[in-house]
């Protein structure tokens, strides 16, 4: 179920085009990886989807409906620049951020209260903003984000700043929103998170959608058909390939010899059988491209 699309939306800014017929769709339950350079266009539909700006052209749609003021409770957002008031107090600040959502602030307090716990940032509650490192201010502006329980959230560079175990640990609390049914627009330039998170993506360059679908598909869609071939460090893959095959790499180490090879596509089987033939394989595996690697071919080649 499509629980949230926008339809050919354009948008320009003076001389500049920022979105052109941009139109995606997102999965209910899923979570949609936003991709592009800087300047490519992603700020500009993020601020669209936030009803900050509007679109010239275009339609968007959200739970079968178009886009409405009322949505916005229905929508958590996470700015890459972030905005906390440095001189209010965390817990304050925090529960007066949960009522402009609608929440009530004996039920905000509530729900602040476990969170905090489970960041382990509660002993903060009492403190002034700018006494907080650049991780627990996110931290705090992560809560708030989803205390709402919003159908859509969106996430713009949420592991900006974060060391690797407290970026994990947002993964982590991302992933189980997901699995509780939320939806998420997840905007990043760390291809590795895009690999780790997303179900699907759309990569847009020059203000317009250059590529878009499910990640383990478009990873397919460019692969090279290149694999791996572990044997033995005393077989020679050479004695096994033949025209249509390609050795492009091979290392051998103290017990193993390691191969990367490229195999006309639909011959895969008839190298292995070759080889089962006379030894035994230790390991043999499809070598995919990475969504950086595809990211990086797929802007260069515009």
């Amino acid at each position: 179920m499509i629980i949230f699309s926008t339809n050919e939306v354009s948008k320009t800014y003076a001389n500049h085009k920022a979105l052109d017929k941009v139109s995606i769709n997102v999965e209910q339950g899923s979570v949609f990886g936003l991709l592009g350079p800087n300047g490519a266009g992603k700020t500009t539909l993020i601020r669209i989807i936030n009803q900050i700006t509007a679109p010239d052209e275009g339609e968007i749609f959200f739970m079968g409906e178009k886009l409405r003021s009322e949505h916005v409770y229905s929508i958590g957002y996470l700015p890459e620049e972030r905005g906390l008031y440095k001189k209010m107090k965390v817990g304050e600040q925090a529960i007066y951020l949960a009522e402009l959502k609608g929440i009530k602030k004996v039920e905000a307090k509530k729900r602040l209260e476990y969170w905090f716990n489970r960041f382990d940032i509660y002993s903060w509650w009492n403190r002034k903003v700018e006494e907080l490192s650049k991780g627990m201010q996110q931290k705090v502006q992560f809560i708030t984000t989803i205390l709402h329980e919003p159908k859509l959230l969106i996430f713009d560079e949420p592991f900006s700043g974060f060391d690797p175990i407290n970026a994990n640990l947002l993964k982590e609390e991302i992933l189980a929103l997901k699995n509780k049914g939320a939806t998420i627009i997840f905007s990043t330039h760390n291809m590795e998170s895009v690999e780790a998170i997303c179900d699907s993506i759309a990569l847009i360059n020059k203000s317009k959608k250059i590529l878009d679908g499910r990640v383990d598909e478009i990873k397919q869609r460019f692969k090279k058909h290149e694999f791996e071939i572990i044997l033995p460090k005393e077989e020679d893959i050479s004695n096994y390939i033949f025209e249509g095959t390609e050795l492009i790499d091979k290392e051998t180490n103290n017990n193993f010899q390691v191969s990367k090879l490229k195999i006309e596509e639909g011959r895969n089987a008839e190298l292995l059988s070759r080889i089962i033939q006379n030894t035994d394989i230790i390991s043999y595996k499809e070598i995919l491209p990475t969504m950086n690697e595809i990211f990086i071919d797929t802007v260069s080649n515009e």
